[in-house]
C-alpha cells in the first residue's frame, strides 16, 4: 500500500508564506538591489561601464548626425562629465506622466527612451531604455544640463530619485545639446572604487576611431594626468579604423605592406530604409598572437557574434577562391581560423535594432549581421588578393603554412601515443665535432661534403671557433617531402639537434648555437646540388635564421694555377680567365683541377676556405617584406616541388637567357 505523502510533512520553521512576503520593487530599486542584472556586478569592469553607458548615449547623437562634438571631463572625487552638441534630451512634460518632464522619466524610470521605435535613431547603441537611467540609480549624485531651443535647463538626482524639479536657468544663445555628470555611488560598489583615467581614456579614443565624423574631446585633472593620460587632447581621426590599425600595429613587420580596410553601406529594405553599414581594417602581422576588436554601433562586442562570424566567411571564402584562380588545389582544406589567427582585426557595424546576448552587450546575435556583413566585404577582399598577385600570393602562403601547422597537429593527436618500451632514446649527433667557444670570434658551424672533406676540415679548423659537421651526400629534398618524412631523416635530425634553434613555428634563431651556419661543398654541379638542398632546407624550416642573415655560402677554388714558385686560387672558369690575363699573363701556367675538398691538404682548405681573414663567403638572404618572400617560396615551391613539370616550364622560359657557348656539353 502506498505511503500517505502528507503523513511526514516537514516542521514549520515559524515563518509563514504567503501574500505578504511578495516584494514589489518601484522606480529604479531593481537596479539597487541586483547591479548585475543590469551592469554584470560591481567591480572595475562595471563600475567603467557607467561612463560607456552615458558616452554610448552621445555617440548615438554623433552617428545620427545631430552631434559632431563630445567632450569628456574626468575630475577628482569620482566626478565624471560627458557633454555633447546634439539635440538634447526633450524637457517638456511626457504625455504619459503629467507633471514630470520627458527628462525625469527618462532618468528615473526603466525601458524609457528615444530608442524603441526607430523613429529617432536609425542606429543605435541604446536599445532597452536602461542605460542612463541605470547609471542614475547607481550614482550618489547625477546632474543632468540640457541647451534646447537656446534656453538652459538642469535637474539634479540622486540614487535615482529627483532632489528637485526641472529648473530652467536661463538662455543660451551659443549652446546645444546635452551634459550628464555623474559620481558612482560607493555605497554600491565601495568606498575604494576609482575611476581609471587610462581606461577612460583609451575608451575616449576608441569611440573616436569608430566614427570619423566626431570630434571627441578629452580632459582630467592635473592630479589624475600621467604620461600616458594628458590632462587634454582632441580625437578625431578621418581614416577611422585604418587609422587604429595602423597604430595598434606600429613597427611590427606584416605579410602585406597594405593593410585589408575599407568601409560599405548595407543595401537598403524592402521598404527603402536604410539599414547601416559596416567597417573594418585587418592585418597579419608575422609574429603576433593576434587581436580582435568587434563594435555594433560604437558599442564594444568583444565576445564578437554574428558580424564576426559575417567576417570570417568572407575572408575564409574569399582567400579559397582566390587559391582557386591560381591552381593551389590543396587550399580547400583551409578553415575560418587559418585565415583568423594571429591576425589583428578591427570591425565596426551600424545596424538597425541590433540584438545583444545581454544589457552588457558582450556578444551581438542579430542573424542578418553575418549576411550582410558577409556579401559587403567579400568583393573588396577579392579585389584585394586578385589587384595584386604577388600580394594575394603572400597572404595565400602564410594561410597555407598556418593550415599545415593545423593539419599536421591534428595528425599527430590521431597518433597512438608510443610506449616507453618503445620510445627511440634520444641520439646526439655522432658525426659533429664542436668548438670549445672559448675565442674572442664568432663561432661558426661548417656544413660538409661527406666525410673525407670532414676529415680535412676538422684539421684546418681553428678549434676555438669553428665546427665541422659532415653530412653524407645529397641530403632530402624538403621541399617535395611529408612532415612524417622530415622528422624521420636521420642527417636532417643531426642538423636540428646540432643548431639547437627548432624548426618550423617553433624556430628563434635567439637559441641557435653558432653565430654563423657556413654550407661548404665542392665547387662542382654535384656540390651546387647539395648546396641547393640545404638551403631550401633551412628557407623551409628554419626560415628565421635565413631572415636574421646567419646563413653563408662557402667560395672553394674549383682551380689551382701555379707558375714556377707562384700560385693562386681560382673559384670558377671566369675567375681563372681573369687570373691567366693579369696576374700569369705571359707565363707558363699549370693548371690543377680539384675534384672536391677532400682532395686539398688541410692547409690549403684553410687558406682558401676556411680562414676569416684569406677566405670569401656569400651570406644567403631573403627579402625584408614578407610579400617579397612569398615570391621566393612561389620559386622554391616550382623548382624543388614535386611538380616536375613546373621546372621544366621554368627552363623553357629562361633557355632564350642563357649563351650556347657557356654550356659544358
Amino acid at each position: 500500500m502506498a505511503e500517505d505523502l502528507f503523513e511526514k510533512l516537514p516542521t514549520s520553521g515559524g515563518e509563514s508564506y504567503d501574500g505578504s512576503a511578495i516584494e514589489v520593487l518601484e522606480g529604479l530599486e531593481p537596479v539597487r538591489r541586483r547591479p548585475g542584472m543590469y551592469i554584470g556586478g560591481t567591480d572595475e569592469r562595471a563600475f567603467h561601464h557607467l561612463a560607456a553607458e552615458v558616452l554610448d548615449n552621445a555617440m548615438d547623437e554623433a552617428v545620427a548626425g545631430h552631434a559632431n562634438r563630445i567632450e569628456v571631463v574626468l575630475e577628482e572625487g569620482n566626478r565624471l562629465s560627458i557633454t555633447d552638441n546634439g539635440r538634447g534630451i526633450p524637457v517638456d512634460e511626457h504625455p504619459k506622466y503629467p507633471g514630470k518632464s520627458a527628462l525625469e522619466v527618462i532618468l528615473t524610470t526603466l525601458h524609457s527612451g528615444g530608442k524603441f521605435s526607430g523613429k529617432a535613431y536609425a542606429t543605435s547603441g541604446g536599445l532597452h531604455g536602461v542605460g542612463v537611467s541605470v547609471v542614475n540609480a547607481l550614482s550618489s549624485l547625477t546632474r543632468i544640463e540640457v541647451a534646447r531651443n537656446k534656453e538652459l535647463y538642469a535637474q539634479e538626482f540622486s540614487r535615482g530619485n529627483p532632489l528637485g524639479p526641472l529648473q530652467r536657468l536661463g538662455g543660451t544663445p551659443n549652446r546645444r545639446g546635452t551634459a550628464v555628470t555623474f559620481v558612482p555611488d560607493p555605497e554600491i560598489f565601495g568606498e575604494d572604487a576609482k575611476f581609471k583615467p587610462l581606461r577612460l581614456f583609451k575608451l575616449v579614443r576608441s569611440k573616436a576611431y569608430l566614427f570619423a565624423g566626431v570630434e571627441i574631446r578629452w580632459k582630467c585633472a592635473a592630479s589624475l594626468a600621467s604620461e600616458e593620460v594628458p590632462a587634454e587632447a582632441v580625437f578625431q581621426f578621418p581614416g577611422g579604423l585604418a587609422d587604429h590599425l595602423k597604430e595598434q600595429i606600429g613597427a611590427r613587420e606584416c605579410v602585406t605592406t597594405q593593410f585589408f580596410s575599407g568601409s560599405q553601406d548595407f543595401p537598403a529594405n524592402e521598404a527603402g530604409e536604410e539599414q547601416g553599414r559596416v567597417e573594418w581594417a585587418v592585418a597579419w602581422p608575422l609574429w603576433s598572437d593576434g587581436a580582435y576588436s568587434y563594435y555594433c554601433n560604437t558599442i564594444p562586442t568583444p565576445d564578437g557574434g554574428t558580424h564576426e562570424a559575417g567576417l570570417r566567411a568572407a575572408l575564409t571564402k574569399g582567400i579559397r577562391a582566390f587559391a582557386e584562380l591560381v591552381g593551389q588545389k590543396k587550399a580547400k582544406d583551409i578553415a575560418p581560423e587559418d585565415v583568423i589567427t594571429g591576425s589583428e582585426i578591427m570591425l565596426s557595424v551600424f545596424i538597425r535594432d541590433p540584438q545583444f546576448q545581454s544589457q552588457t552587450k558582450d556578444r551581438l546575435t542579430s542573424p542578418e549581421a553575418a549576411r550582410m556583413v558577409e556579401n559587403a566585404v567579400r568583393d573588396h577582399f577579392d579585389h584585394f588578393l586578385s589587384d595584386n598577385l604577388e600580394r594575394g600570393k603572400a597572404l595565400l602562403g602564410h594561410v597555407m603554412e598556418r593550415m599545415d601547422e593545423r593539419l599536421r597537429r591534428k595528425a599527430e593527436r590521431e597518433v597512438k601515443r608510443k610506449t616507453a618500451t618503445n620510445a627511440k632514446k634520444v641520439r646526439l649527433p655522432g658525426k659533429l665535432t664542436d668548438c670549445t667557444g672559448e675565442g674572442d670570434g664568432e663561432t661558426e658551424l661548417f656544413i660538409v661534403e661527406g666525410d673525407s672533406a670532414g676529415g680535412s676540415a676538422k684539421q684546418a679548423r681553428d678549434r676555438k671557433t669553428q665546427a665541422i659537421l659532415p653530412i653524407r651526400g645529397k641530403i632530402l629534398n624538403v621541399a617535395s617531402a611529408t612532415a612524417d618524412k622530415i622528422r624521420a631523416n636521420t642527417e636532417i635530425a643531426d642538423l636540428g639537434l646540432a643548431l639547437g634553434c627548432g624548426t618550423r613555428k617553433d624556430c628563434n634563431a635567439d637559441n641557435l648555437r653558432y653565430d654563423r651556419i657556413i654550407i661548404m661543398t665542392d665547387a662542382d654541379v654535384d656540390g651546387a646540388h647539395i648546396a641547393t638542398l640545404l638551403m631550401t632546407f633551412f628557407f623551409q624550416e628554419m626560415p628565421d635564421v635565413v631572415r636574421r642573415g646567419h646563413l653563408y655560402l662557402a667560395q672553394p677554388p674549383l682551380y689551382r694555377l701555379t707558375a714556377g714558385k707562384e700560385s693562386a686560387y681560382a673559384r670558377d672558369d671566369a675567375h681563372r680567365a681573369e687570373l691567366e690575363e693579369t696576374k700569369f699573363k705571359g707565363k707558363k701556367v699549370e693548371v690543377g683541377r680539384f675534384k672536391g675538398l677532400g682532395e686539398m691538404n688541410p692547409g690549403q682548405l684553410r687558406e682558401t676556405t676556411m680562414d676569416p681573414k684569406t677566405r670569401g663567403l656569400l651570406r644567403v638572404t631573403l627579402p625584408p617584406e614578407y610579400e617579397g618572400r612569398a615570391a621566393v617560396k612561389d620559386l622554391v615551391d616550382r623548382l624543388m616541388g614535386k611538380d616536375p613539370a613546373q621546372r621544366f616550364m621554368f627552363i623553357q622560359n629562361r633557355a632564350g637567357e642563357l649563351d650556347p657557348d657557356m654550356i659544358d656539353a
